[in-house]
């Protein structure tokens, strides 16, 4: 075998190498595994909490991303994401958020509803917070201000259950000689409480009855569905939830059976079937939540980034679900619809 000219050889490929060279050799390489360890940890990791599941999520998703590529972060690049979805599950919240406290993480983004952000403030007095939420902050006990939050968290609120008077009044617009309304809420949400009182409160003004009916599981659903079916109400109001959202799919062609005009939160409802909806552009928060948490990465606090309000608000009409239900959709709603899906 050929050897290399050395006095004190160690077996090398090929051959021997003298052993001040493989001294040499391996502390460079020493050298150069810490300075690769340390760049990688240097690089942030954010956590990304959702109530929702990645399978519906991909619009927000990259509204989110924008939100950081516009504050100079693009994952892989110089910072990485740890995602965790709770897939409607609001028990693993908590869970989820401690593991991200273990993780360490630099920001922890809680989204997809109130529980999320709960379950986050629970997990960490000290890692920021950045959450979107459907209520006001302030009332359900997130934040003390909405200029001023305090803490370790901000974020931004869609602002959902302050929107059912408008809503209320365009499914006027669509049943003009209802008198029954049927309510669709998910009894496990906080946020619910607060919508309940709202519509209640509108329904008053308008004269119409409300009529309660409750899911939070796919089953339940279906039950819920059936029992609305029997009750034969004018109209059907959808309440501002995660978990209908990521049953949007079921959802809309639940309520495509009992034959009532109805109304959903959000525009995402509309493409999957959905009659109508109104509310705040959901994309525009997340992104907005992507500047919150590069700002807070390059040094801000929390405690000084006061709650972003909505400024983005969207109807869109399905006139496809409408011509299925054999509903005309009075021409002044087309003239003020955003979106009309034919």
């Amino acid at each position: 075998m050929q050897r290399c000219h050395t006095t004190v050889a160690i077996p090398c490929l090929g051959g021997y190498v003298r052993r001040r060279d493989f001294i040499i050799l391996l502390g460079g390489a020493a050298t150069a595994w810490p300075l690769a360890a340390r760049a990688q940890q240097a690089m942030p990791v954010i956590g990304f909490l959702s109530s929702r599941s990645p399978s519906e999520s991909a619009a927000v998703e990259a509204a989110f991303r924008e939100g950081l590529k516009e504050s100079g972060y693009i994952e892989g690049q110089n910072l990485h994401i740890a995602f965790r979805w709770a897939d409607g599950q609001f028990a693993r919240l908590l869970p989820l958020a401690e593991a991200l406290v273990d993780l360490r993480v630099a920001v922890i983004v809680a989204v997809g509803g109130v529980n999320a952000a709960f379950a986050a403030k629970s997990a960490t007095a000290t890692i920021p917070i950045v959450f979107v939420v459907g209520s006001d902050p302030v009332a359900n006990g997130l934040v003390t201000s909405l200029n001023r939050p305090g803490g370790n968290i901000t974020g931004m609120t869609v602002m959902s259950a302050e929107l059912v008077l408008k809503r209320l009044e365009l499914l006027r617009e669509l049943a003009p000689t209802g008198a029954v309304v049927a309510l669709l809420m998910n009894p496990l949400s906080p946020e619910s409480i607060y919508e309940l009182k709202d519509v209640q409160a509108a329904a008053q003004t308008m004269r119409w009855e409300v009529k309660t009916f409750n899911a939070s599981t796919l089953n339940e659903l279906n039950i819920a569905f059936a029992a609305i079916a029997e009750q034969r109400p004018n109209a059907l109001l959808v309440a501002s939830d995660p978990f209908f959202l990521l049953r949007r799919e079921e959802l809309t062609v639940l309520a495509a059976r009992i034959g009532a005009p109805a109304m959903y939160p959000f525009r995402e409802f509309a493409p999957s079937g959905g009659l109508i909806s109104y509310g705040t552009n959901i994309a525009s928060s997340y992104r907005q939540a992507g500047i919150y948490t590069g700002r807070i990465l390059k040094g801000a606090k929390p405690a000084d980034l006061p709650i972003m309000l909505p400024t983005q608000f969207q109807m869109v009409i399905n006139l496809k679900t409408a011509k299925t239900l054999g509903l005309d959709v009075p021409s002044s709603l087309l003239a003020i619809a955003d979106e009309v899906i034919e």
